[in-house]
């Protein structure tokens, strides 16, 4: 057997055994997160509050309790969590939120929301309906030339 045909085995045999842990791992991740999705359904409550502004920040910047910078992993403190701070009652109050729902919390509204501890699973709105997002924002140049488009009329104008 040639040299070659002996080190794509052996690159072959790495990247099978790779395969099957990264297969194992990823179950047991799922079985962790579908775990922690039922202790999210079974704390949570609908929470009336007025939200006063929305982040994202790191995690010791957010002003969040101590007890929460205590029991998140060293490798979580460092990355921007989806931040709303909001009024509920008469307390002023850091909350996390959900990161598909961090786009559609209305700032300066009053809102409906289910939370599960200091985590915002859900938000409706009060009064009426929450506006839906058109999605991500468009930069600078894209809009420039979205508009340069329309004076030249290779767009129809909206």
């Amino acid at each position: 057997m040639s040299t070659f045909a002996t080190v794509l085995l052996i690159i072959l045999a790495i990247l099978v055994v790779a395969i099957i842990v990264l297969f194992f791992v990823g179950k047991k991740a799922q079985k962790k997160q579908a775990e922690q999705q039922a202790q999210i359904e079974a704390a949570k409550q609908t929470v009336t509050m007025l939200v006063i502004d929305k982040k994202k920040m790191k995690l010791k910047d957010a002003g969040l309790p101590s007890i929460v910078l205590e029991q998140t992993p060293k490798y979580m403190r460092g990355a921007k969590l989806p931040i709303v701070k909001a009024k509920i009652g008469p307390q002023i109050t850091s909350l996390i939120c959900d990161a598909a729902i961090f786009d559609s919390v209305p700032v300066k509204k009053e809102v409906k929301a289910t939370m599960s501890g200091i985590y915002i699973t859900e938000v409706k709105g009060l009064r009426g309906s929450i506006a839906p997002t058109t999605g991500k924002k468009k930069g600078k140049f894209k809009a420039w030339v979205e508009k340069m488009q329309e004076k030249a009329g290779a767009k129809p104008i909206k």
